[in-house]
């Protein structure tokens, strides 16, 4: 896509689970070739944000497009033209790295004459072809979540998804993904939206960051930019404090976010 395109946007994009509003009438445009995190406490809406834009929750109301593609009319499109990575382990422990990625070609569709060639591509690609036959069980957390990027670059989307993309690894495997994400940025032009609680994540990687609170996107700008308008010597733990209310506050809100999904699971 070309630069500076817009490859996301959502607007007034809301979420109700019952009388909660997980996310609140969200306005949010990402570019191509862009790395934009989300960050916020547990409960602010991040996951469901992402849920909606990967089609897998219908939003309540608001509308939202990625790839140019409508994520309600249009949703199939969608699915075509991005990769998700969920904060939950995805991959198969019991087959093979090289067996996980065939079950995501036939999944994507890849045709069979050139499924092996993008396998193997997508293995060295992520520095996993070493560990292509080995059960994904005896990976690192590292490993399997190189792995599930890779799964989710198979079919060369548009778009990558990324929930917690190192949430649980050491600190070696984390930056080791952070170089591979910024290659698969520099190299393919990939365009990512990421959720993280890392500040230090947040400022490695991305071009600009969105903080939300209570289901809404509070600011939104580079980490540097945002950082100078606190005043000097600011940090990004700073800003991310002034944006998000009080500990009793989050406490609140998360309380209120496992009731309200209780509910919603009880009620199907």
């Amino acid at each position: 896509m070309p630069t500076n395109q817009i490859v996301i946007q959502t607007r007034e994009l809301t979420k109700v689970f019952g009388s909660f509003s997980a996310v609140q009438s969200l306005d949010l445009m990402v570019r191509s070739g862009e790395i934009f995190g989300l960050i916020g406490t547990n409960g602010a809406g991040k996951s469901t944000l992402i849920k909606m834009l990967t089609t897998l929750l219908p939003p309540s109301a608001g509308t939202a497009s990625v790839a140019s593609f409508d994520i309600v009319e249009q949703a199939s499109s969608v699915r075509a033209h991005i990769g998700y990575v969920p904060q939950l382990l995805s991959s198969d422990g019991n087959l093979t790295g090289y067996e996980n990625l065939l079950m995501s070609a036939r999944l994507y569709l890849i045709p069979r004459a050139i499924r092996k060639k993008k396998i193997t591509e997508a293995l060295e690609r992520m520095d996993l072809a070493d560990a292509g036959n080995r059960l994904v069980g005896q990976y690192s957390g590292g490993m399997i979540r190189r792995l599930e990027i890779a799964q989710a670059m198979l079919h060369e989307p548009a778009v990558l998804f990324l929930d917690e993309p190192t949430i649980g690894l050491d600190p070696v495997a984390r930056h080791t993904v952070w170089n591979h994400l910024l290659d698969l940025r520099k190299q393919e032009g990939v365009t990512i939206l990421m959720t993280t609680h890392q500040m230090d994540e947040a400022e490695a990687l991305c071009d600009r960051i969105g903080i939300m609170h209570q289901g809404r996107l509070t600011v939104t700008g580079t980490p540097k930019a945002l950082k100078d308008h606190m005043g000097k010597g600011a940090t990004l733990d700073d800003v991310f404090a002034a944006n998000t209310g009080s500990d009793s506050e989050q406490s609140g809100r998360i309380n209120a976010v496992k009731q309200e999904r209780e509910s919603a699971r009880a009620h199907g």
